[in-house]
């Protein structure tokens, strides 16, 4: 009988593990691959720190040979020019084949992965870039939209023939990257970024602020534990009350939500999350306190959400979540 027991209780687990994977389970969130996320932001956040201006992670921006939207990196906004970054999170020795392709080692073995060209596909995203910022009215001079490609794992051991293409910033140059005190870049930073270029006039660098600040961009999804993922959220799976408060989540009417700390309501325990949200305001930038507003749901609710490169939906407990940005 207890033999009985066991293999039920094994049996259930295995298929709850397949079928019906728990956001909160560590297996499941290491499926999840949140790395180069993460690197966007962290990346962007140390370019405004040393470059200053605005960085703005998981654009999309339409390809008009495609037909399609091109995904980007991070684009950085300065007063100088705009720059469009390519993360590669490589590693081993990467050489340049005959075709002008990439090749690094993969993770089989005797294998190499092929990576296009990536200073051609960096300067392409930027001409698209370019052709779209146009289109919604702002032109920029020759010069003042420029693509970069970023190695930041330290076990990347580019070519030479890479390295000397100045598109490409390899790991050594990115980390020995330091603010200077008169003009707050780097004199390396200085010369591998912004050039001799003059700065931009002030109603054209709003003008530039407020097309990319509205620009399609992915959805962003933060984990508890730091882990951040780009993609797109579907929508709320729960109990019919709970989805009919949530109907108000639309991304046409609100821009940001975050989940704070379950909280026990009434006598038999039962556990709720708390949501703040703010209404979308495409006026301003940012939210105040005042203008958040809460709804409460089980701590069972789930969010759906496709990441970034992902053909499929991933369900997340409300209470595994930290917060969800929606773009416009």
């Amino acid at each position: 009988m207890w033999v009985e027991i066991l293999c039920g209780l094994v049996a259930y687990k295995i298929i709850r593990r397949v079928f019906f994977p728990d956001s909160d389970d560590p297996a499941y969130l290491a499926d999840l691959d949140s790395a180069h996320s993460d690197l966007c932001f962290a990346l962007a956040s140390r370019l405004e720190k040393l470059y200053g201006g605005r960085c703005f992670v998981g654009l999309r921006i339409p390809d008009p040979d495609a037909g399609a939207r091109q995904h980007v990196d991070v684009v950085l906004l300065t007063n100088r020019e705009v720059m469009v970054v390519a993360i590669h999170n490589i590693s081993g020795f990467v050489e340049v084949d005959q075709d002008g392709n990439w090749s690094c080692p993969s993770d089989k073995k005797h294998k190499h992965d092929v990576i296009p060209n990536p200073v051609l596909q960096v300067n392409r995203l930027a001409a698209n870039l370019q052709s779209y910022l146009e289109q919604r009215g702002a032109k920029l001079a020759d010069g003042h939209i420029t693509g970069k490609v970023v190695l930041p794992n330290p076990n990347c051991r580019p070519s030479y023939t890479i390295t000397l293409q100045p598109e490409v910033i390899a790991y050594d140059q990115w980390k020995d990257l330091k603010a200077d005190s008169k003009g707050g870049l780097s004199t390396w930073f200085k010369g591998a970024f912004s050039g001799s270029k003059g700065d931009m006039q002030d109603s054209l660098l709003q003008n530039l602020h407020f097309i990319l600040s509205t620009s399609p961009m992915w959805d962003r999804l933060e984990l508890k534990g730091d882990k951040n993922v780009l993609g797109e959220f579907i929508e709320f799976k729960g109990r019919h009350d709970d989805i009919q408060a949530l109907k108000i989540l639309k991304r046409s009417k609100v821009s940001r939500f975050i989940v704070q700390k379950s909280t026990l309501f009434g006598g038999f325990g039962r556990s709720r999350v708390q949501i703040l949200y703010s209404p979308r305001d495409y006026r301003a930038e940012g939210t105040s306190s005042s203008e958040w507003k809460e709804i409460s749901v089980k701590q069972y609710t789930e969010i759906l959400f496709q990441p970034l490169h992902s053909k499929k939906v991933k369900k997340f407990k409300v209470s595994s979540v930290s917060s969800v940005t929606l773009s416009a």
